[in-house]
């Protein structure tokens, strides 16, 4: 029996021009479809995977639309459909009949609706995915339609009224069962030592709807074929003979990666998956096509004859290694970090993660500092207990005045040890902490939470139309950010210009210029792209965080409030839409910003300290050369890098995966990293190394607990705990006024960004720089720049 459930999701593909969705409108009529002799009413102009529900189905319907031909019309607003949340009611509930009504979305221009059928668990198919466009090669979908001389592949077939559909006839499972055979006559009996094995698609496939044995023996066949392995780089590897030409990492590559470095060579049984010529998958998101594979044939080269899936212990927690804070799960065995896979975010990375999410954990092993070390009378740093490194540590924090004392954070620290740090500084009467990151301070400066958010937020990009892009390059800073800005130029036909150097961002995008004085013009009305923002029904205008490292930082911040606050105002967008956004490159500066940290070191640099605090501090913002030479550095962190080196004490502290924190993405949002496995050695926890640390000294931190330091961080900006939220910033018109008080003026060098070419994205923190994987991975960038193709 058929049962529907109450929400919907819409899996609108666009196969040719753009997509256009009305959602003000009640579709009136509905097409009338028999499946499995159940008679079901679907409005026209609507999407809609189905899932099986009740105590009796075992059916999964999708009801997918294909746009044959588009067409712009008034009053059509466009949207891009994957992933959108329609509701939907069932409007008769009898015993025989399910009537399913849909009233918040058509599709205008012809469409034709595809019936994708998937009847029991697992699913039936190893072809179709909810993200990539539809290519119908593995026929596992087939169905059984009344009056058709043969089964159908349900993934493609246009409904039509009074169609009778049968999921489960003995046709369909015979076809079924045929095709099966024939993905199974070329496919290797790699079973017991594929990598794949325990989740592959076509393994749970065979044994659903396959059959005991095969008709292709040596007897009447050949063999089977074999295909050489293509070598596509240090990250993915390749064992071709298993694939099934299912084309899903071809349609990954073009469609979301923004590459065309893989497709098909030859016909039939000659046909080959790879990218033409021998060379690396030059894309930032390569590895998603490990998780999009149903068989063996591309899996992780790191991660290859390690463990087995049913061995690990997965753990759900968030990746810091940029400021999108992609959801992730950590895979782990034996206190080890296996390997990480994604898990579905819809607001913020949807099912994707970026190489260096996936790969760098092997830096999570090297270069860690498991014991404390104290710097003896000959300046040579020795291994030593807690004890003696907190008596040493306090003895100079003890001795010396407040205003003489400073702190500087990194961008892995989480906000329980940022609030704590804060917390134990200003005890001891100092309030000169820094964050890594520069940030303007002048005018509104960090006062306004609005400064420095993407206010917009990740998601929100799918309704914008024009994007003003400064002094940034998202595919590098924030992979999954940059992918969505690509999802929205294909489907919903986004216009993207750049002020800043020319970059490849994966798709079409003008370029303005790199001078200042075009951004000066932008913000005074009279550069010629100002009319086109201007008339943008949706503008957005984002600013790298990069960028604003600059001397004339604040110059720049002020011409985009200026720039973001003209557009909201001409373009007539509302009070609910938000025009400036700032785009972050690390995981800890909103938070910081948030708790009351300064940003940047110059107040360092120009009042040097007696005593310095390094909390995960490692990209070299301040050196030794910064500070005078007796000033006592206290460096706490979780590997041996540049902020170790100049360390009289150093206090070994936790990675991501080895704690309990709170970390806000650059929109603002407060997710959670857990625990997945221990620290090494004597490594704890930072909150509780500083709490440690305040009671040697005798200004005891009143908390222990992690439920009582995040009741302090609610204290200090209730945000920090409102966990997958994100609190809407304003006072965008007060920042404007502020701004406008500045005379600070632009300067003339060039808008650059520090990540231009590929090998910049891979090595940019402690984590990535003790990474092998990610050294071979420069090493292959680097020579793939030289290459011929």
């Amino acid at each position: 029996m058929l049962k529907l459930w109450p929400l919907s999701r819409v899996l609108v593909t666009r196969t040719s021009g753009a997509i256009f969705a009305r959602t003000n409108t009640t579709a009136q009529d509905k097409v009338e479809v028999f499946v499995d002799d159940k008679q079901v009413f679907v409005a026209p102009g609507t999407t809609v995977l189905q899932k099986a529900g009740g105590r009796d189905s075992s059916t999964l319907l999708c009801y997918h639309y294909s746009i044959v031909n588009t067409a712009s019309s008034p009053g059509y607003t466009r949207r891009m459909c994957s992933g959108f949340e329609v509701e939907s009611r069932l409007i008769e509930k009898s015993a025989k009949v399910r009537t399913l009504y849909h009233d918040k979305l058509s599709i205008a221009g012809n469409c034709r609706m595809c019936l994708v059928e998937v009847e029991k668990s697992p699913k039936v198919r190893t072809l179709y995915h909810d993200r990539l466009s539809i290519a119908g090669n593995c026929r596992m979908c087939l169905v059984e339609v009344e009056k058709s001389a043969k089964p159908v592949a349900s993934c493609a077939m246009p409904v039509m009224k009074g169609m009778r559909v049968k999921t489960d006839s003995p046709a369909t499972r015979k076809a079924r069962e045929g095709v099966m055979e024939f993905l199974l006559m070329n496919h290797p009996l790699d079973c017991p030592i594929c990598d794949q094995g325990g989740e592959c698609d076509l393994q749970d496939q065979s044994m659903a709807f396959g059959s005991d044995r095969s008709r292709f023996t040596d007897i009447e066949f050949s063999g089977k074929r074999a295909v050489e392995d293509k070598n596509v780089g240090p990250l993915v590897k390749t064992i071709m003979t298993r694939c099934i030409h299912c084309t899903r990492c071809i349609r990954f590559a073009s469609e979301v990666a923004g590459v065309e470095d893989l497709g098909t060579t030859g016909r039939g049984g000659d046909m080959q998956v790879g990218t033409y010529v021998e060379k690396m998958i030059k894309s930032e998101l390569s590895g998603n096509v490990i998780d999009l594979c149903p068989v063996g044939a591309l899996t992780s080269k790191p991660y290859a004859f390690t463990a087995r899936p049913w061995e690990t212990r997965k753990t759900e927690s968030i990746d810091v290694m940029d400021a999108i804070g992609s959801n992730i799960v950590v895979s782990t065995r034996t206190n080890e970090v296996m390997r990480i896979l994604p898990r579905m975010n819809e607001d913020i990375n949807e099912e994707w993660i970026s190489d260096k999410t996936r790969f760098a954990y092997d830096g999570l092993k090297r270069q860690r500092l498991t014991t404390p070390f104290v710097r003896d009378s000959a300046g040579v740093l020795k291994q030593s207990d807690w004890e003696t490194a907190f008596v040493a540590a306090a003895e100079k924090l003890g001795t010396t005045k407040g205003d003489e004392i400073a702190a500087v954070v990194g961008g892995f620290v989480d906000a329980e040890s940022l609030v704590c740090l804060k917390d134990f500084l200003n005890k001891l009467g100092s309030e000169g902490l820094c964050t890594e990151e520069m940030f303007p301070m002048d005018g509104a400066g960090t006062d306004l939470r609005s400064n420095y958010l993407l206010n917009t937020t990740i998601s929100g990009v799918e309704e914008a139309d024009l994007i003003l892009l400064v002094g940034t390059n998202p595919r590098f800073e924030a992979p999954l950010f940059n992918a969505r800005m690509r999802k929205s130029w294909i489907h919903n036909d986004l216009e993207v210009a750049m002020v800043g150097p020319q970059v490849d961002l994966t798709f079409d995008h003008e370029n303005l210029g790199d001078s200042t004085q075009v951004l000066q013009e932008i913000a005074n009305g009279t550069h010629p792209f100002s009319k086109k923002l201007n008339s943008a029904k949706n503008p957005m205008v984002v600013v790298g965080s990069s960028i604003l490292q600059r001397e004339d930082g604040s110059a720049i911040h002020s011409a985009i409030v200026e720039v973001a606050q003209n557009a909201r105002k001409q373009s007539g967008c509302g009070e609910g839409w938000k025009v400036l956004n700032v785009l972050h490159r690390v995981a800890s500066q909103v938070a910081a910003l948030d708790i009351g940290y300064k940003a940047g070191v110059d107040c360092i640099k120009q009042n040097p300290p007696k005593v310095l605090y390094l909390l995960g501090a490692d990209n070299g913002t301040i050196t030794r050369e910064d500070i005078p030479k007796d000033c006592f550095v206290i460096y706490q962190g979780h590997h041996g890098d540049k902020g170790a080196a100049m360390a009289d004490v150093i206090l070994p502290g936790a990675a991501y995966t080895e704690k309990e924190g709170t970390y806000v993405n650059t929109e603002g949002r407060a997710q959670e990293a857990r625990l997945a496995v221990s620290p090494p050695g004597l490594a704890r926890s930072d909150w509780k190394i500083i709490r440690a640390l305040s009671e040697v000294i005798g200004v005891t931190l009143p908390y222990d607990k992690l439920e009582e330091i995040r009741s302090r961080l609610t204290e200090v900006s209730p945000n920090l705990t409102q966990y997958e939220k994100v609190e809407e910033a304003n006072y965008f018109n007060q920042s404007q006024q502020l701004a406008n008080l500045l005379k600070a003026s632009l300067d003339s060098k060039p808008l650059t960004v520090n990540q231009v070419q590929l090998k910049d994205f891979y090595m940019t923190d402690s984590i990535s720089r003790a990474s092998q994987t990610m050294a071979k991975c420069v090493q292959a960038a680097t020579e793939a720049e030289t290459a011929k193709y």
